[in-house]
């Protein structure tokens, strides 16, 4: 069953790329493929079916179903699965044909523009994270769906979430990446440093790479945080394990799920592959480390103002080394924008 709402032409530019953007099913081939985020579900949902008898589900951003039809093999009674993009003609199809489509009703839309059947729901499952967490994400409408449909005392898959960020030695690729512009074919591109600069790389780091200890910043719950929350400024300290030069920062992500059977979806250079992989921030200095020297810093995110699902990021540091070499205590900070 499917149902329309949301026109997607009356949303703001910025909104229209974001959802279209999740038309094609490319997108979601990468999700699906990527085995760390798509069985995490699937383990805390079917590992934990008592919590799935009976109840009725809210699925946002359900894009193919997959999650829609983890919650009925769990024993959900009814799920109500909304998205806005034109997937969802898909997951119409991938439910009927997988004899589902009595246990869930497919609703086109942007949730906070359409109505529900029911009142209420007992759980919400959702994939709503990003790059860096935040960027792009649909927390916000989760958030909402919280607020509006979640019964007291209810669900939300996953609910826990924590930051974490460490220092890495880069130099080859920060000089294939930033270096580059000194000198292309013989000319001076050095303007287009800066733009390689403010916008952070996301790709996968090898865990070998890591040359500090990591420092976990920042940490939620998704049954309590506010959008306001989403606005921060945390405080880290990285202690170097060996004698190296750190060239940049690399941010990454666990999410926790409830249940008896406790499930993580771990994204760090340590974990599995996930097609999050890291982000990584490259500083515009290089900092000499040896062993046992601290970086104390700092890390700030909010929502651009033009483009919430965008990110403006602040990084400070000041090394202060374990021998008090002065020459090597250097200090900065450094603006990062997630477009």
């Amino acid at each position: 069953m499917t149902s329309s709402a949301t026109d997607k032409s009356t949303l703001p530019f910025t909104e229209q790329h974001y959802f279209s953007s999740y038309d094609h099913f490319g997108i979601h081939e990468e999700m699906l493929k990527d085995t760390s985020r798509t069985l995490s579900y699937r383990s805390a949902m079917l590992k934990n079916r008592h919590l799935f008898k009976d109840k009725i589900v809210l699925d946002v951003g359900c894009g193919t179903g997959i999650l829609s039809m983890f919650a009925v093999k769990a024993g959900a009674k009814h799920v109500y699965s909304v998205d806005m993009s034109n997937i969802i003609e898909k997951a119409k199809e991938i439910v009927t044909l997988n004899g589902m489509d009595d246990k869930i009703t497919l609703l086109q839309g942007k949730l906070e523009d359409i109505e529900l059947p029911v009142q209420s729901v007992d759980i919400i499952v959702s994939e709503w994270m990003g790059y860096f967490l935040l960027y792009e994400s649909m927390l916000d409408t989760v958030l909402y769906a919280r607020d509006k449909y979640l019964v007291e005392g209810g669900l939300i898959l996953p609910d826990k979430c924590s930051m974490y960020v460490a220092g890495i030695e880069d130099g080859q690729y920060k000089n294939e990446k930033i270096h580059f512009w000194e000198d292309v074919y013989g000319f001076d591109f050095s303007p287009f440093i800066k733009v390689a600069m403010v916008e952070p790389l996301v790709d996968t780091v090898d865990n070998q790479s890591l040359m500090t200890t990591p420092h976990k910043f920042y940490e939620f719950d998704i049954n309590t945080v506010t959008k306001e929350d989403l606005s921060f400024q945390r405080d880290f300290q990285l202690k170097a394990i060996d004698n190296d030069f750190c060239h940049a920062y690399i941010v990454w992500f666990d999410c926790e799920f409830p249940g008896d059977e406790k499930v993580v979806l771990k994204t760090g250079p340590m974990d599995h592959y996930t097609h999050w992989k890291q982000t990584v921030f490259y500083m515009d200095q290089v900092l000499d480390l040896k062993k046992g020297d601290v970086i104390n810093g700092s890390i700030a995110a909010r929502p651009n103002e033009i483009n919430p699902r965008e990110i403006d990021i602040e990084f400070t540091w000041k090394v202060d080394t374990e021998t008090q070499d002065s020459s090597r205590e250097k200090s900065g900070k450094y603006n990062y924008f997630m477009r």
